[in-house]
C-alpha cells in the first residue's frame, strides 16, 4: 500500500514539475498553452510557497489568456488580502462582481477584508444582504460567517439568533450545535435553548449533540435531574461522548449523589485521556462519603498529572486533618504552601495542626504569617488571637484584638475573644461589659466565647447574661 502511495506522490510531483516547466516557457514568451485550471495550480504553488511576487505575476499572465476568469481574479484578490493590500483586493472583488455576481468565495473574502479593517458593521450588512441569494450549504456557510462577525462586534444576542437560523436549516450542523450551547449560557437564554433542543430531539431523537445541549441548558437552570436524563439519552446514542459524562458527574455531585457521580467519572476515565480535574472530582466524591483513604488516592492521581497545583495538596492535607493525622496533614499543607507561598489559608491550616500537636510557638508564627498575608481578613486575626489565648499570651492577645479592629472593624468575634481574655486576666467587670456588648451585636455568635472555655457557663453572672440575650 505504501509503495502505491509513493508512486502516486512521485507522479504528482512529476506532473507539477512538467507544469512549472511549461509555465516558464510561456513566461519567457517561448510559446505553449495552458488551460485555466493549470494556471490556477501554478498560482497556488507559488502562493503556498510564500512567493507572492511570482504568484501575482502568474495571475497577470493567466489573465492575458483568460481575461474573464473569476477564479483567477479571486486568487489574485486572495494573495493581495494575505499581503494586507486590502484596497487593491477590494478593487478586484468589485471587478469580479461584474463578471460573477454573488460568488460565495468572493463574498466571504470581502467579509474577511472588512473584518481585518475592523469594519464590523459593513461586514454584517454585506452578509445580511447576500444571504437571500444563496441556498443549502452556501447559505449555511454565510450564516456561520455572519455569526463570527456578530461575535467580533460583540452583538452576542445576534450570534445566538444566527445559530438558531443555521439549525433551522440543518439540525445536525455540528459547528452550530457546539457553539449555541455556549452562547445560550452566556446570554442566559437557557429556557429558549431548552425549547429549541427539545424540538430538535423530538424531530431527530438520535441527535446526541442536541441531547447534550438540552442537558447543559437544564443544568444552567439548576434543574439537575432533568439535565441527567438528557445526558443519559446522549450517552445512550454515543457512549464515547466524554463531556456528557463530565457534566453528568457534576450534576450528580450537585445533588450529592456521589455514588452515581463516581460511576460517571469512572466511565469518563475509560473513554478519555486521564485528566487531573477528573481525578480531583473523584477524590472530592470519596471525601464527601468520608472515605478519606480513597479520596487521597485520587487526589494523588490528580497531583501526578498536575504537580504544581497547590490546591490538590491542600485537599490531601484536609483529609488527614479530618482523621486527626496532624503530622501527615502538616506535610501536605506544607507542600501546598511551598507551591503558593502567599496563601494565608495554608498558613492557618499548618498553624491549626501545630496547635493540635502542642507546638505552640511555631503555630503562632504561622498565624502571624497568615495575618501578614491577609491583614483585612477576619479569619486570620481570629486564628492568631485564639492561638495566643490558648498559649496563655493574654496581654499579646488583647494587643492583637485592638490591631485587628483597626484592620477589620469592630467585629463581634473580636469582642467575644476580648471578654474571654479579660476574664482570664481577672478583669471581670470589664469582661462582662465587653461580653454584653458582643451579645447585643451578635447573640448567635456566643459559641465563639463558650467554646474557648465551657467553664465560663458555670459562672452565674455569665450564664444569666447569655440566657437573657438568648431569650431576646
Amino acid at each position: 500500500m505504501f509503495e502505491e502511495e509513493d508512486d502516486f506522490l512521485d507522479d504528482d510531483f512529476e506532473e507539477l514539475e512538467n507544469l512549472l516547466t511549461r509555465y516558464e516557457q510561456i513566461r519567457r514568451g517561448e510559446g505553449g498553452m495552458m488551460v485555466e485550471e493549470e494556471f490556477e495550480r501554478v498560482v497556488e504553488y507559488f502562493f503556498q510557497n510564500s512567493d507572492e511576487e511570482q504568484a501575482l505575476l502568474a495571475c497577470d499572465i493567466a489573465r492575458t489568456y483568460y481575461p474573464f476568469s473569476s477564479s483567477i481574479l479571486l486568487l489574485r484578490a486572495e494573495i493581495l488580502t494575505q499581503a494586507q493590500k486590502f484596497g487593491q483586493a477590494l478593487k478586484l472583488l468589485d471587478e469580479l462582481d461584474q463578471l460573477d455576481q454573488h460568488n460565495l468565495d468572493a463574498v466571504l473574502l470581502r467579509s474577511d477584508i472588512l473584518l481585518s479593517q475592523l469594519k464590523f458593521a459593513q461586514a454584517s450588512v454585506l452578509l445580511e444582504s447576500e444571504i437571500e441569494f444563496f441556498n443549502g450549504r452556501d447559505r449555511i456557510e454565510l450564516l456561520q460567517e455572519l455569526a463570527d462577525v456578530y461575535d467580533e462586534c460583540e452583538d452576542f444576542e445576534a450570534v445566538f439568533e444566527t445559530l438558531k437560523k443555521i439549525l433551522s436549516l440543518d439540525r445536525r450542523n455540528e459547528e452550530a450545535l457546539q457553539k449555541i450551547c455556549f452562547w445560550a449560557d452566556f446570554n442566559n437564554r437557557q429556557e429558549e435553548s431548552i425549547e429549541l433542543h427539545r424540538q430538535l430531539t423530538d424531530e431527530d431523537p438520535f441527535n446526541a449533540l442536541a441531547w447534550f445541549n438540552l442537558g447543559s441548558a437544564y443544568q444552567g437552570l439548576k434543574l439537575f435531574e432533568q439535565a441527567i436524563d438528557a445526558y443519559e439519552f446522549c450517552v445512550a446514542i454515543d457512549d464515547t461522548f466524554e463531556f456528557a459524562y463530565r457534566n453528568m458527574a457534576d450534576a450528580y455531585m450537585r445533588l450529592k449523589w456521589y455514588d452515581k457521580a463516581l460511576e460517571a467519572l469512572q466511565k469518563h476515565l475509560e473513554i478519555a485521556k486521564p485528566e487531573d480535574v477528573i481525578f480531583e472530582a473523584m477524590g472530592y466524591c470519596w471525601e464527601k462519603q468520608k472515605d478519606f483513604r480513597k479520596a487521597r488516592h485520587y487526589y494523588r492521581q490528580a497531583s501526578q498529572l498536575s504537580p504544581q497545583d497547590d490546591g490538590i495538596f491542600f485537599k490531601i492535607g484536609e483529609t488527614y486533618a479530618r482523621e486527626k493525622q496532624w503530622e501527615k496533614a502538616v506535610k501536605s499543607y506544607s507542600v501546598a504552601l511551598h507551591l503558593n507561598k502567599e496563601n494565608a489559608t495554608y498558613c492557618m491550616a499548618i498553624g491549626n495542626c501545630l496547635m493540635e500537636l502542642d507546638v505552640t510557638n511555631e503555630a503562632l508564627v504561622c498565624y502571624l504569617n497568615a495575618v501578614r498575608l491577609k491583614p483585612g481578613n477576619k479569619s486570620t486575626w481570629v486564628a492568631l488571637i485564639r492561638g495566643l489565648f490558648i498559649a496563655g499570651y493574654l496581654s499579646d492577645a488583647l494587643t492583637q484584638i485592638s490591631i485587628a479592629r483597626d484592620h477589620c472593624g469592630p467585629k463581634p468575634d473580636f469582642e467575644y475573644y476580648a471578654a474571654a481574655v479579660l476574664i482570664e486576666m481577672g478583669n471581670t467587670k470589664e469582661a462582662m461589659i465587653t461580653l454584653e456588648h458582643a451579645l447585643k451585636e451578635a447573640p448567635n455568635r456566643v459559641k465563639v466565647f463558650t467554646e474557648l472555655n465551657p467553664e465560663y457557663l458555670r459562672r452565674s453572672a455569665v450564664a444569666e447574661l447569655i440566657s437573657r440575650y438568648k431569650k431576646k
